[in-house]
């Protein structure tokens, strides 16, 4: 595992492909960058905290990380300001936080698909208590300025052959559905980062997939969908948030009752795919995302 300095922290490097990520080992564990060889960074690092670390606050870093939903200032805000215990498994990058207060202790698991320059993540939050809790994973990945968000709608079903609704989207109590960041497609829901006060959706994204697109590139995130699940903010497993500095690209796995010595488990896969230009046409936007992820898999 080659250690490297970036932002201020040691981090692993992990290259797959055309494509790096880096692990911070100081704190988090966080993907603090990933992108192309030599080329920009899609996530968001905090300029406030880079490089920090030790101490007892919650400190918001930037880059991807594992939370607990649902949301609770307690349980989810817990500090990750130690370092991270790192080896190599079977192929994997293994990433190890220390057990919480609350006797939690993140994993992050990292494999390489260097044939599409993609990495496969699993995430996993293992109960350390002597008692069952119930949560659910929750995967945020902290996007860069400049970008706009894809997810997709349901497929169209005319109302002749389907009574039945099809599409939960779900609001915050800051949500502006006349925001000019959002487009409402019949195909896909566009959110574009901007300088603008925060705005939240969460949604039900059965096709498993979202993407960020930004500097001339898409980061496409794969992540599953279970029918029938009780996931948590009223049935979401995909939910993006954005603000005049970053926006978040988050997966969410159903409410699991994880016993003691046991974990709960979400998977993502992500890909860079250059030279992707946002079409303006909405057929073409589905499309091409469509497509992509249909050739890279979960």
């Amino acid at each position: 595992m080659e250690v490297v300095q970036f932002e201020g922290w040691s981090c692993a490097r992990i290259v797959s492909g055309d494509t790096e990520a880096l692990v911070t080992l100081d704190v988090g564990p966080r993907v603090i960058r990933y992108g192309f060889i030599g080329g920009p960074n899609f996530m968001h690092v905090a300029p406030e905290t880079k490089g920090q670390k030790g101490g007892d606050e919650y400190r918001s870093y930037g880059g991807h990380r594992l939370w607990i939903a649902p949301e609770d200032w307690k349980k989810t805000y817990v500090p990750e300001n130690d370092p991270v215990e790192a080896r190599e498994e079977k192929g994997e990058y293994v990433f190890l936080s220390k057990p919480d207060q609350w006797c939690i202790q993140k994993e992050i698991r990292i494999a390489t698909r260097p044939q599409l320059g993609g990495l496969a993540l699993t995430h996993r939050i293992h109960n350390r208590s002597a008692y069952e809790v119930e949560l659910a994973p929750w995967c945020l990945t902290v996007m860069g300025v400049g970008g706009v968000c894809l997810f997709p709608q349901a497929p169209f079903v005319p109302h002749s052959e389907d009574f039945l609704p099809a599409r939960p989207l779900v609001l915050w109590g800051y949500t502006n559905m006349q925001d000019p960041r959002w487009t409402w497609g019949r195909r896909v829901v566009r959110l574009r980062q901007d300088s603008l006060p925060p705005q939240k959706v969460g949604a039900q994204v059965s096709q498993g997939y979202a993407g960020y697109a930004n500097h001339g590139s898409l980061f496409l995130k794969r992540f599953p969908f279970e029918k029938g699940a009780d996931y948590p903010d009223f049935g979401c497993n995909f939910e993006t948030f954005t603000r005049e500095d970053m926006l978040e690209v988050e997966s969410v796995g159903p409410m699991t009752r994880v016993a003691s010595g046991g974990y709960a488990e979400l998977r993502e896969a992500w890909y860079l795919v250059p030279d992707f230009k946002v079409p303006s046409d909405e057929d073409e936007l589905g499309d091409a995302l469509e497509s992509l992820a249909a050739a890279r898999p979960l």
